[in-house]
């Protein structure tokens, strides 16, 4: 039993953890991992001091502001201050041009005349626009034409402006021109001193007589015809039995029993009984065509004297553009101006 070696007992060996050494280590590199965060604020420093004098710059801005508050305050009071923006005085300079008073229609044609221009062109130099030479130059043509303009004026100082230039463009000689003008604008006197005055008077007249298909005796030059009117055109009558009948023929129209009743009483002018007056055409050329002066004399008696020599002397009734009416109610006498040599308003009568 004793030669029996002794069991050794096992060798327990401790081995530590080598996590106590490691966890040991890692707080000396920790420890500088800080430091570099350190610097890192400090380059983070300087940039609030660049930011620093950026600010400064800023502080005069606000007295730059406080003048600005200045323009605000013309708002209020006079505005001196917003006369001073004008840069080197070249607005200044051109405001009394367009203040100054417009040329007058005399000096417009002395200049006119004296450049031989158009009014419109010498208005636009006095105006401060194109002058007159220039206009000339570069309308020599046109030029030219105004220059015979106003040779012809001077050949003739009866002739006006626009009077010399239909001449120039008519090919017609002064005296010739001004024949025509005068019977142009006798026309045109003619359709005004008609369209003044109105044509209901008239024109009921004419339709109670056509609706009524009364008897009615017309009146001519040399005869009288006893006929029924059916229709009025712009320049005839039309009648059941005549036909057409151009206006200018007629002289009276009446209602056959009131002109057998009044002819008794009507008297005659020799001279044109024997030999009537000519019917005229031209309307500006007739004795009468304005109607207007008949208009004031409505109501009172006229004396007419015709141009187949009957005398009438009948209280007017109404005045229309062509025609007068005589006589009483039911019992009127139609006569047309043209028909009509002389009249007179009847003595006694007011």
């Amino acid at each position: 039993m004793s030669d029996k070696k002794p069991r050794r007992s096992p060798q327990i060996e401790v081995i530590r953890r080598p996590s106590v050494p490691s966890a040991a280590k890692p707080p000396h590199p920790v420890i500088p991992t800080p430091q570099p965060v350190n610097p890192t604020p400090q380059p983070v420093i300087p940039t609030p001091q660049a930011v620093v004098p950026t600010l400064q710059p800023v502080v005069p801005t606000p007295h730059a502001v406080v003048p600005t508050l200045h323009p605000t305050a013309h708002h209020v009071g006079p505005t001196p201050q917003t006369v001073k923006p004008s840069f080197a005085g070249s607005h200044p300079a051109r405001r009394p041009r367009s203040s100054r008073a417009p040329p007058t229609e005399d000096q417009i044609n002395a200049l006119a005349k004296r450049e031989h221009v158009p009014a419109r062109i010498a208005r636009g130099e006095l105006e401060g626009k194109m002058k007159a030479r220039i206009w000339r130059k570069l309308h020599a043509e046109e030029a030219k034409r105004f220059d015979q303009v106003y040779e012809l004026m001077q050949q003739n100082p009866t002739l006006g402006f626009e009077d010399a230039f239909g001449v120039l463009q008519s090919g017609m000689s002064p005296a010739e021109f001004l024949v025509r003008k005068a019977k142009s604008q006798k026309k045109v006197a003619v359709k005004q001193a008609r369209s003044a005055v109105p044509g209901d008077a008239v024109n009921s007249l004419l339709e109670v007589l056509i609706e009524q298909g009364a008897e009615l005796s017309v009146v001519l030059a040399e005869q009288t015809l006893q006929d029924v009117l059916q229709s009025v055109e712009r320049v005839a009558f039309e009648f059941k039995q005549s036909g057409r009948l151009e206006k200018l023929q007629v002289i009276l129209l009446a209602r056959q029993e009131v002109w057998e009743r009044i002819f008794s009483s009507v008297h005659h002018d020799p001279q044109l009984a024997r030999d009537p007056a000519p019917i005229i055409r031209q309307p500006e050329r007739r004795a009468f065509t304005d109607p207007r002066p008949f208009a004031e004399h409505v109501g009172h008696s006229i004396e007419l004297v015709l141009r187949n020599g009957l005398t009438l002397k009948q209280v007017l009734r109404a005045v229309g553009p062509f025609d007068l009416v005589l006589g009483g109610a039911n019992s009127e006498l139609l006569v047309p101006l043209h028909a009509i040599v002389r009249w007179t308003p009847a003595a006694g009568s007011n």
